[in-house]
């Protein structure tokens, strides 16, 4: 039997690719027919046939290079990057990894723009502060170091090498990627500020001062300031921060590194003491404010040595040394700057020191000899109870007090908490800080002649009734000025109708305050200020009308005046004439 033979199996053939229509093309990928036309020419996605009409036609893989391309160019890329890319002429890994870069800085330039838009909204900036802050947007993080550069350089000149120039130059501003709006803000100020003929001269003067005082070994000369600046001494907050940055390379950064940590341990010491004094109530032109500048002396002197005339024990030429210090030093504009490039490098920003370097600075002018003050006034005390001296308004001086206080009890009476929040004379009070410092002034006092600790400064003396407070307040003081025998009592170098004669000028002057914040007309006896006007002369007349002393510049008063307004422009009040 035969078999039929077994036909051999037909070789596999492929099948024919489907070809697409653009319109199919376009539905697959969802990219317009124009778009794909485009790119067809461009060679990303060329066709795989014509028909004989012309019409194109596309393979299968049209489809997989179209949605590569579209993911490419949203990303960013070029088309004919793309183009190499599909056509494997360049390696996609790297591509991606350049373009990364790119769009990195894209995302950096976009979120700077944010924060710009953002501080215009905020602080309503015109157009002018728009057009800093476009070019703030559009500058490199290199350019806006070399305008910072710039001026430094140009302020400090050919003394930009001293220890204070070399803090400057390290501690650039350097705006981060992804900025905060108190950053923005921080840096379109300073872009102004370096702009300020003022603040290169400020510089130029720390300049030159530190290289005109540069110890002449590895010690430093430290001042303790009333600002921020650099690590030469009259650094503080910035100081140390400075340091952060790249030196010259000549072995200067640690010694620079440790001048400034030394003048930051200084300024927080005498920034202590002096912030305890003011929140004791003591003020800088008072005998008692010697012993403040004596022990600041005593930590600054150790830092000194080596220094050209660098004094060696407290006494005028040091105070006059330091002095010199504080002042060349108390300049705003300076401190401002280095609160403005802690807030941009993104470091702790000291409060301001002008308050407490106005405090030193006039307890410096109040005492230049160690003692003087108190030596000024036991003089006067002494002579006052010398044989035969005149007669001072002592006799019935504690009921010419008690009249006084009757009319402030008047003026305060007339107040209502409508006002407590209303300007007075005294620049830094309100109606019921002034309210409160009548209180106060009685309490110490009173607590003074009776040997009581003293009243806490910071604490509300008021309560919720500040008339009551007053009224009980100035009956503790009456009690005690009464006493048979305080008078004449010594306390301490000063008798106690000195105590009595102190607290009724106080009462005077803050009283006339008081009345002037409240549209009142104080009415002390005119004899009772009369008689104690050259008391006032006496004891107030040689202290320094600085910002941060008791007393501004004695201010000129109308013709006829009473003598309370006459007392008040002695002690620095603006009067003006009332009908």
């Amino acid at each position: 039997m035969h078999s039929e033979p077994v036909p051999a199996p037909a070789p596999d053939l492929a099948p024919e690719p489907v070809l697409l229509t653009i319109g199919a093309v376009a539905e697959r990928t969802g990219l317009p027919v124009k778009l794909i036309r485009h790119w067809s020419d461009l060679g990303i996605a060329p066709p795989a046939d014509r028909t004989e009409a012309g019409y194109r036609r596309y393979g299968p893989e049209a489809v997989a290079r179209l949605d590569l391309a579209r993911t490419l160019r949203d990303l960013g890329l070029g088309l004919s990057t793309i183009r190499d890319v599909l056509d494997r002429e360049r390696d996609l890994p790297e591509v991606a990894a350049v373009h990364a870069d790119a769009l990195e800085a894209r995302i950096r330039t976009l979120r700077l723009r944010q924060a710009v838009l953002r501080s215009v909204a905020r602080r309503g900036a015109d157009a002018a502060e728009l057009t800093a802050l476009d070019e703030l947007v559009r500058m490199s993080a290199a350019e806006r170091e070399a305008i910072v550069r710039a001026f430094v350089a140009e302020a400090l000149g050919d003394v930009g090498t001293s220890s204070f120039g070399r803090g400057l130059l390290a501690a650039m501003p350097e705006l981060p990627t992804d900025p905060t709006a108190e950053q923005v803000d921080a840096w379109c100020e300073l872009s102004a500020l370096v702009r300020d003929p003022a603040l290169a001269a400020a510089l130029r003067r720390m300049a030159e001062y530190a290289a005109r005082y540069a110890p002449a070994d590895a010690s430093t000369a430290h001042a303790p300031t009333a600002g921020n600046g650099a690590e030469d001494g009259h650094g503080t907050g910035a100081g140390s921060q400075a340091q952060n940055g790249s030196q010259d390379g000549d072995g200067s950064q640690a010694e620079d590194r440790s001048q400034a940590e030394a003048a930051e341990r200084l300024t927080d010491a005498w920034v202590r003491r002096v912030s305890a004094a003011m929140d004791g109530g003591l003020a800088p032109d008072s005998p008692a404010a010697d012993a403040v500048v004596t022990a600041v002396v005593a930590e600054w002197l150790p830092l000194q040595s080596g220094t050209p005339g660098a004094p060696d024990r407290d006494g005028p030429a040091a105070r006059a040394r330091l002095l010199e210090q504080l002042a060349m030093a108390a300049d705003a504009r300076a401190e401002r700057y280095w609160q403005l490039v802690c807030v941009i490098n993104g470091l702790p920003v000291r409060p301001s020191l002008a308050p407490a370097g106005a405090w030193l600075i006039t307890a410096l002018r109040t005492n230049p000899t160690p003692g003087a003050r108190a030596t000024a006034l036991e003089a006067l005390y002494d002579g006052d109870a010398a044989p035969g001296a005149p007669e001072p308004p002592g006799t019935g001086l504690v009921d010419a007090f008690a009249s006084v206080l009757a009319e402030v009890e008047r003026l305060v009476t007339a107040v209502g908490p409508d006002r407590f929040g209303d300007p007075t004379p005294c620049a830094d009070w309100d109606v019921r800080a002034l309210l409160d410092h009548l209180v106060w002034e009685n309490l110490i006092w009173a607590g003074l002649a009776e040997g009581s600790p003293p009243t806490d400064h910071g604490a509300d003396h008021l309560g919720a009734d500040p008339l009551a407070a007053f009224r009980a307040a100035a009956s503790a003081t009456m009690t005690a000025f009464r006493r048979p025998g305080m008078l004449e009592r010594r306390y301490g170098p000063a008798p106690g109708r000195r105590l009595v004669e102190q607290l009724l000028i106080e009462m005077l002057v803050h009283g006339w305050d008081l009345a002037m914040a409240t549209g009142q007309r104080p009415g002390f006896a005119e004899e009772t200020v009369e008689a104690v006007l050259p008391s006032v002369r006496e004891i107030y007349g040689a202290l320094p009308r600085t910002p941060g002393g008791s007393f501004a510049p004695e201010a000129p008063v109308p013709d006829g005046s009473s003598a309370t307004d006459r007392l008040a422009a002695f002690l620095g009040r603006r009067v003006v004439r009332t009908p």
